[in-house]
């Protein structure tokens, strides 16, 4: 009996499932397995002690290869959306399941003149990356998947190994040649860091931004060799630091020090308007509004490359000078939620300065950097008051207005920045949730790498 689900009509499964995909979908049978059963697919495991890290270089493709790697594009776009279509389709009408080794089946009937000319692997991880996205929608991470769309969608198609050719240069050790499928000669690649040496890459991954540059993303498998300890002066204890983001000042540290907000979307507001303004004045459709979008997008890719060039160096600095980095668990979706009724327009330039911040970015540094480098980051609770909290003498003062960036304690008088105080409360707050969670691990046990308010009792009770 077909199971029947929650809404809707009866799901197929078992053997009409099979007759359906058989005869009403365009997925040929398993005629080579015929006699075995199904195995589900599994991804490639790492190797244990190392770390999947990405390499980005920029590279120049010959006209030939942009001719070549535009038509994989589209085929990776199109083969994503008749994938879309075709499980789509098969729930809405048939109420069957379709996973990603059927629309792998179902791709060799889609197979046209132009398709031929792609490698067929860059079309397998499309589908890969399809079947991604459904499995997210079915953990309820994330919207159901949508179609794609030129000019919209990023430019991307992946190479996994059998889909490039790896040539190291002996004279130079972690450069070479790369050469992928359906193309005859090697990439001009710009090696501006060399990869490690005798590391095959796993997966290479090609993009092209708006700008019309294209990069070369290569996966490898690194053993990163931990940094040494840092203790404060004359003590054992774990050197500690208070991150605290704003807006006044992107970052301040418990000691005083600030990282300033670099205001990028301002700095080039002027310049963004007078390209947009000449952008909306140009025909839709003509050559030269192409080419006035080409100006926008590559001053965005500016932007983009200053604001991620000042967080790398910034993070890497933190990680490499301290042992404990405590920040506050931001709600960044709440505080970024669309601007409406009154007050509207203050909201949407709230919102700018915070997406000009890019918060989350620089969390995320923060995350994998100090997994790679044997560093621990403490994400205290957003509800934590380290604003309203005197770090004197730890007197929980009232509410606080954004405008007040000084305040004074009323029980001991001390006068406290905003910021540089909320930095010293987090500080002391991630620090005895630190020393918490070390001492409830078995001994000989490190530390995690990532340790959260919220999880504290389920870490904490890890044995």
């Amino acid at each position: 009996m077909p199971r029947r689900s929650q809404e809707g009509p009866a799901r197929a499964v078992g053997a009409e499932a099979e007759r359906v995909k058989r005869d009403a979908l365009p997925i040929a049978d398993r005629r080579k397995h015929q006699g075995r059963d199904a195995v589900p697919t599994q991804r490639r495991t790492k190797e244990a002690g190392t770390h999947q890290r990405v390499y980005r270089y920029r590279f120049y493709p010959s006209p030939e290869q942009v001719e070549q790697l535009i038509q994989t594009f589209g085929a990776c776009r199109w083969v994503y959306n008749e994938g879309l279509a075709l499980r789509s389709g098969a729930w809405e009408r048939h109420r069957v399941s379709v996973g990603f080794a059927e629309t792998c089946r179902a791709l060799t009937g889609w197979k046209r003149e132009w398709l031929r000319e792609v490698s067929s692997t860059v079309l397998q991880q499309a589908l890969r990356h399809l079947d991604g996205a459904f499995q997210r929608f079915f953990r309820k991470s994330a919207r159901h998947p949508v179609r794609k769309r030129r000019g919209r969608s990023r430019d991307c198609a992946v190479y996994v190994r059998t889909g490039f050719r790896w040539v190291e240069d002996p004279e130079r050790p972690g450069t070479g040649q790369v050469t992928l499928a359906k193309q005859s000669a090697p990439l001009d690649v710009r090696w501006s860091r060399p990869l490690p040496s005798g590391q095959v890459p796993v997966r290479l991954t090609v993009t092209r931004d708006r700008a019309g540059r294209f990069f070369l993303s290569v996966l490898v498998e690194e053993r990163i060799e931990p940094l040494p300890p840092v203790f404060r002066p004359g003590g054992s204890a774990p050197k500690a630091v208070g991150i605290d983001l704003g807006l006044a000042a992107l970052v301040t540290l418990d000691d005083g020090a600030m990282l300033g907000h670099p205001r990028l979307l301002k700095k080039y507001g002027e310049e963004l308007a007078r390209r947009q303004r000449d952008l909306h004045r140009k025909k839709p459709g003509s050559r030269n509004r192409g080419k006035a979008r080409e100006r926008i997008a590559r001053l965005y890719a500016r932007i983009g490359d200053v604001r991620r060039d000042l967080l790398d160096q910034f993070t890497t600095r933190l990680v490499r000078e301290n042992q404990v980095l405590v920040v506050e668990d931001l709600p960044i979706a709440n505080l970024m939620r669309p601007a409406r009724g009154k007050g509207r327009r203050r909201k949407a330039k709230l919102n700018q300065s915070i997406k000009d911040a890019a918060w989350g970015e620089l969390l995320r540094q923060l995350r994998y950097k100090c997994a790679w480098y044997g560093r621990t980051l403490v994400v205290v609770d957003r509800f934590f008051p380290s604003t309203r909290r005197c770090s004197a003498c730890r007197t929980k003062g009232p509410r606080l207005d954004v405008s007040v960036r000084e305040w004074a304690c009323g029980e001991c008088g001390a006068v406290h920045g905003r910021d540089r105080n909320a930095a010293v409360n987090l500080r002391d707050e991630g620090l005895c949730l630190y020393r918490l969670v070390a001492m409830a691990l078995p001994p000989g046990r490190p530390v995690p790498s990532l340790i959260r308010a919220s999880e504290l009792p389920e870490v904490a009770l890890v044995s």
